[in-house]
């Protein structure tokens, strides 16, 4: 799967461990997961095979987030994404990532 990082934060996050606006600054633990994940959707065929790991909590999202889904990193933080169908697949290969977002907020 091509993974896009809609936010600089996000890219940041991914590459540097820290993103330089004070305002997206994460706990260590959570940049060391997101990382992971981000790294778990990379080594996928699709985004359906996310569905096979239990603890992602792979969803559709509803609501004012219609259209995107999302990944758990914990029970507060999730990756919030956007499936991408390219070349009429029935199956998204392209996934942007959109927020790392805290659930509750």
């Amino acid at each position: 799967m091509v993974v896009i990082f809609e936010e600089v934060y996000l890219r940041e996050l991914y590459e540097n461990g820290q993103a330089t606006e004070k305002k997206y600054r994460f706990q260590p633990q959570i940049v060391k997961k997101f990382t992971r994940i981000v790294d778990l959707m990379m080594e996928q065929q699709n985004v359906m095979d996310l569905a096979r790991y239990g603890g992602l909590h792979y969803e559709h999202l509803r609501g004012d987030k219609a259209g995107l889904s999302s990944v758990r990193i914990n029970d507060q933080y999730r990756i919030v994404f956007r499936e991408i169908i390219e070349e009429d697949k029935t199956i998204a290969e392209v996934v942007s990532i959109t927020e790392l977002s805290n659930h509750y907020k």
